[in-house]
C-alpha cells in the first residue's frame, strides 16, 4: 500500500512511478498534481525529468510562458531535449512546435489560461504521450471569463488522468492518489496518519466534508488527545523553504 510522502523528494518519486506504471497501462493524457500554493515549477520538474531519461532528444519540454521556458533553458545547459514555452493560440505556430520525431512531451506548470492552446496541442500530437507537471487548469479564479471558457476547460479535464495526486484539505486531511491505487482521503490520528476511505473517483468538497463527519469520534472534543504536527504541515513547510 502506497503511504503519504514524508518529504517533497518522496512525493516526486512517489509521482515519477505512478507515471511510470499509467504510462505503461496505455494512458497518454496523464497530469501530476502536488497542490502547494508554494511550489516553484522548476525544481520539481528538475526532479522529476529522471522519468524520461530514455527518450533524449524526443522527449519536449514546455512552459506556460517566455520567461519559465528562458529560465529552464539556463538552468538546464546540456538537456538532450528542447525546451519551449507554450505560446500563442495560432495553430500555425503550434504546429511548428510538434515534429514528427517528438515521441513524449512534458508540460510544465500549465495554467486554466492556455486551456484552449493545449486542447490544440493535445489534437497535432494525437496518440503520443503528454504529461502535465504541477498544472492549475482548476484554478477559476486566472479564468475571469464566462460559463463557454469554463465548459472548455472542464471538458479539456475530463479528458486527462491524474495519475499522481495530493492535496492537503487541512494540517490533518488529505486527499491522495497514485496509480494503479484509487482516490483516498487520509486523516491524522494522534501521530498518525490513516487512510478512511477509497473512491473509485475524485471526492468533491461536498463528499470530503460528508466522509469526515462520519469518520468523527463520539467521543468530547474536549477529553481528546493533542495531535503532534502533521506529516503535511511539516511537508508544506519544508515546501516553503525550498521555494524561499
Amino acid at each position: 500500500m502506497t503511504q503519504l510522502p514524508n518529504t517533497l523528494e518522496d512525493a516526486i518519486a512517489q509521482s515519477r512511478e505512478a507515471t511510470k506504471a499509467a504510462l505503461a497501462d496505455g494512458y497518454t493524457r496523464l497530469q501530476v498534481e502536488l497542490l502547494f500554493p508554494e511550489l516553484k515549477p522548476l525544481p520539481i520538474a528538475e526532479q522529476f525529468l529522471p522519468l524520461f531519461a530514455e527518450y533524449e532528444s524526443r522527449l519536449k519540454v514546455f512552459f506556460a510562458d517566455a520567461g519559465g521556458a528562458a529560465l529552464a533553458r539556463r538552468d538546464w545547459v546540456d538537456a538532450p531535449f528542447q525546451i519551449l514555452d507554450i505560446g500563442t493560440g495560432r495553430t500555425a505556430s503550434i504546429q511548428s512546435k510538434i515534429q514528427p520525431e517528438d515521441e513524449i512531451f512534458l508540460f510544465v506548470a500549465p495554467t486554466s489560461v492556455e486551456v484552449p492552446q493545449l486542447e490544440k496541442f493535445c489534437e497535432i500530437i494525437g496518440d503520443r504521450a503528454l504529461v502535465m507537471l504541477t498544472p492549475r487548469l482548476e484554478d477559476s479564479g486566472t479564468v475571469g471569463i464566462g460559463y463557454a471558457a469554463r465548459q472548455v476547460r472542464e471538458r479539456f479535464i475530463s479528458t486527462i488522468e491524474s495519475c499522481y495526486y495530493l492535496r492537503p484539505v487541512d494540517d490533518n486531511t488529505a486527499v491522495f492518489r497514485c496509480h494503479p491505487g484509487q482516490w483516498e482521503v487520509w486523516v491524522q490520528k494522534d501521530e498518525t496518519w490513516e487512510k478512511i476511505v477509497e473512491l473509485p473517483k475524485k471526492p468533491s468538497g461536498d463528499e470530503i466534508d460528508y466522509i469526515l463527519m462520519q469518520a468523527q469520534p463520539q467521543t468530547s472534543t474536549a477529553t481528546a488527545p493533542l495531535k503532534k504536527p502533521s506529516v503535511l504541515k511539516s511537508l508544506q513547510r519544508f515546501i516553503k523553504a525550498l521555494s524561499s
